[in-house]
């Protein structure tokens, strides 16, 4: 059975009154560890926008900032959880009253349901080389600039920016897409997907793809030529760049589609 460890805010912000986390009086709170190779990074929100960045270093490290109008900041906890296959950080909302099971930080999901809270929580994250990345937020945009490892980011209401030389899933509903993909030998599907808005995607000139786009309201533009494989129109295609190779997804609904060399 898999032991995880789990730290509250509160005690973080204890350690960094002895000294351990110096950063932390600056910030609501501040995390910063390991996770092995191959292991997952995990930050749930609800309320607020994620962004993540390429570590300089082996440390992953995690900040949040809590703000509010109304309701009391301190009434949300963040949660740190160590497991086997990484280490998880939720923004964990009060409980509603009368609901059937507890809010909670767990791997992968848990669960958090917020009603009528208004305190916002921005994640800033740095993740190391080789780490999968993944961001989740319910009304927030997510950013994710220059990683080196897999990434997986999902919203409902904020747009998406990703950049890694990894794997790659972008989902959204209500925002755009903009993604850019920076190696040509790597590997893993890519997919970016959203219902109400633009998806944007670059690739290298020389990267070997079989492409699968589609839309329903918008256009499909592409820099590249391709081979035909499948259906062929103004709102869908299917293809494959420089002989196929590296699955590329890319669907909206009320949106059109670029895929563009760089």
């Amino acid at each position: 059975m898999t032991t995880a460890r789990i730290w509250s805010g509160a005690a973080l912000v204890a350690l960094a009154g002895l000294g351990l986390a110096p950063q932390a009086q600056a910030q609501d709170f501040n995390w910063a560890g390991r996770v092995a190779n191959g292991g997952t990074l995990e930050v749930r929100g609800v309320n607020g926008a994620v962004r993540a960045q390429r570590a300089t270093g082996g440390q992953a490290r995690v900040t949040a900032t809590k703000e509010a109008r109304r309701d009391d900041p301190a009434s949300v906890r963040i949660e740190v959880v160590e497991h086997a296959g990484g280490v998880t950080v939720c923004a964990v909302y009060p409980t509603p009253e009368n609901a059937s099971e507890p809010n909670t930080c767990e791997p992968g999901g848990g669960r958090n349901s917020v009603r009528n809270n208004d305190v916002t929580v921005e994640f800033t994250v740095w993740v190391p080389d080789n780490v999968r990345f993944e961001g989740h937020t319910v009304n927030g945009g997510i950013e994710a600039r220059a990683l080196r490892g897999p990434a997986a980011l999902h919203t409902v209401n904020g747009g998406i920016e990703v950049e890694t030389s990894g794997s790659a899933e972008a989902h959204t509903v209500n925002g755009g897409i903009t993604a850019r993909v920076g190696s040509v030998a790597g590997t893993g599907t890519l997919s970016f997907e959203t219902v109400n808005g633009q998806v944007e995607v670059w690739i290298p000139a020389g990267a070997a793809m079989d492409v699968s786009a589609g839309t329903v309201n918008g256009e499909i533009e592409t820099d590249f030529p391709l081979t035909v494989q499948g259906r062929w129109g103004p709102r869908r295609m299917e293809g494959t760049i420089n002989g196929g190779g590296r699955a590329l997804r890319l669907n909206t609904v009320n949106g059109s589609i670029s895929l563009n060399r760089g």
